[in-house]
């Protein structure tokens, strides 16, 4: 097996010196550089990442912590995540933990035991003040689809609020005279803020009411019986803004069932971009271009990990409307 002295030999120079370029840990002048990863090439020399680690070099490992991997959206994120830390040389370590908070903490522990680079993570329970302590322990995060205002945390998340006007314009442009909405969790900052866009887009309407809005839980289950709850209290509705697209299908499902005509009786639309094609007809969204958002997210992170500058903020990426047949 090829050696570090191996490397050394064939560039000319000390093993000292091929360290502190491997590991970015000191100057090595450009001649020596040249020379050094010629030679790592040659070899096909490979860093024992693991005794680097143990000697508290960087292990090229991050995370990505996720609440519910059976959620589409975060499988396309973890693929966009993955593509972009292998591409700069991270393997990535998925973590599912399932909005529990106890299982939160031990994989935080666990990542942290095993000297993990930094982590992108995505969570409905955790608290500011953890990340903040995280980051004291010199730990680089990035926060997805959820803003800490106020604190100094680096988050990446879509134009949520902006996006849901997008929605109940087109509906309405595409003629709709009465629109309900089926909202996500309210602790969910983008189910909070889709929601608020739709209350900003229709509270002054002359048919608006609250009764208009049903809790769906982000789920095909839970649209599908807020989609019933709606139709029952109001007949006349011909428009349906879901606050994700899983909801938007349980909606349809029911809408069929119902005997409604999509998108003649009734349209409806959809939010982040995952099951357009899966159902019929074809649904309306608004894509949240989850790759770009994964993408970017691990970019932050790998930017954070090799000290460049990057302010702790939350950083807004602009959605798209995508109408498809149900509207």
């Amino acid at each position: 097996m090829t050696t570090i002295r191996d490397v050394s030999k064939l560039a000319g120079v000390s093993v000292a010196t091929v360290s502190r370029l491997l590991n970015q840990s000191g100057y090595v002048s450009k001649e020596a550089e040249v020379a050094i990863m010629a030679a790592v090439k040659k070899l096909n020399y490979k860093p024992n990442t693991i005794a680097r680690s143990l000697a508290g070099k960087k292990t090229s490992a991050v995370a990505l912590m996720v609440p519910d991997i059976l959620n589409p959206f975060f499988p396309e994120l973890a693929r966009a995540a993955e593509d972009e830390a292998a591409a700069r040389g991270y393997t990535l370590v998925l973590c599912n933990t399932d909005n529990n908070p106890d299982k939160e903490k031990m994989y935080i522990e666990a990542l942290i035991n095993k000297q993990i680079d930094g982590i992108m993570i995505s969570s409905y329970t955790i608290s500011p003040g953890q990340i903040v302590a995280l980051q004291e322990r010199s730990i680089p995060i990035v926060a997805i689809d959820k803003p800490y205002d106020g604190y100094p945390i680096l988050s990446v998340t879509a134009a949520n609020r902006e996006g849901g006007k997008l929605a109940i314009r087109h509906l309405l442009e595409s003629g709709c005279q009465k629109i309900a909405h089926i909202c996500g969790p309210s602790h969910v900052h983008s189910a909070y803020e889709r929601a608020l866009a739709y209350e900003d887009s229709c509270a002054g309407m002359p048919w608006y009411t609250p009764s208009l809005t049903a809790f769906g839980g982000f789920s095909v289950a839970g649209g599908y019986k807020a989609m019933k709850e709606i139709y029952r209290m109001h007949q006349d509705v011909d428009g349906v803004f879901a606050g994700n697209d899983l909801m938007a299908a349980g909606a349809l499902k029911a809408i069929h069932e119902l005997g409604l005509s999509v998108p003649d009786k009734i349209k409806i639309i959809g939010f982040d971009g995952i099951v357009m094609d899966m159902v019929f007809p074809e649904l309306s969204t608004v894509s949240q271009q989850i790759y770009t958002l994964g993408k970017t997210a691990m970019d932050y992170l790998i930017r954070q990990i090799h000290d460049e500058p990057i302010e702790r903020k939350n950083y807004e990426l602009e959605v798209r409307l995508l109408p498809k047949s149900t509207t």
